[in-house]
């Protein structure tokens, strides 16, 4: 039995994925931002975060978030701050500079959003989410980060 790209979940949820990243970084290329500083953004939208917190969140590997920040804070996007809790360790929090780009990161989010399901009617998105949870739910059992 050959694989098939259309009946294979992995392809085509990669291919969906590339494409969504590809969408989203249209609309943040202007605003100097890439879809690698969305997890980020999302985590630290309600306040500073240990980075290993952000790397969890993301699924991504330490080395991986060390490098995306460290090129955020190059860009002027975040910062580190002392962790008042535990000495050893920083914080990482948003500049001005990010939180006055928020708005129109989450409206190209839902922008983008919106053009991906915009053909499904409102008992297929919920199903498709709640699919996608079963799926995502699966896959994390296999209990390794992921990188994108």
């Amino acid at each position: 039995m050959a694989l098939r790209p259309e009946t294979s979940a992995g392809y085509m949820t990669n291919l969906a994925g590339r494409l969504f990243a590809r969408a989203i970084e249209r609309r943040l290329a202007p605003l100097g931002l890439n879809p690698a500083h969305m997890p980020i953004l999302l985590g630290l939208e309600a306040g500073p975060q240990p980075q290993k917190i952000l790397a969890e969140r993301a699924r991504v590997r330490q080395p991986t978030m060390t490098a995306t920040l460290n090129r955020m804070e190059k860009d002027g996007l975040v910062e580190r701050l002392p962790n008042p809790e535990d000495g050893r360790s920083s914080l990482v929090a948003l500049t001005p500079k990010a939180r006055d780009k928020l708005g129109a990161v989450a409206e190209a989010g839902q922008a983008v959003n919106l053009l991906a399901l915009k053909s499904l009617s409102r008992e297929e998105r919920a199903q498709y989410f709640a699919l996608l949870e079963q799926v995502i739910a699966n896959l994390d059992k296999d209990d390794e980060p992921i990188d994108p």
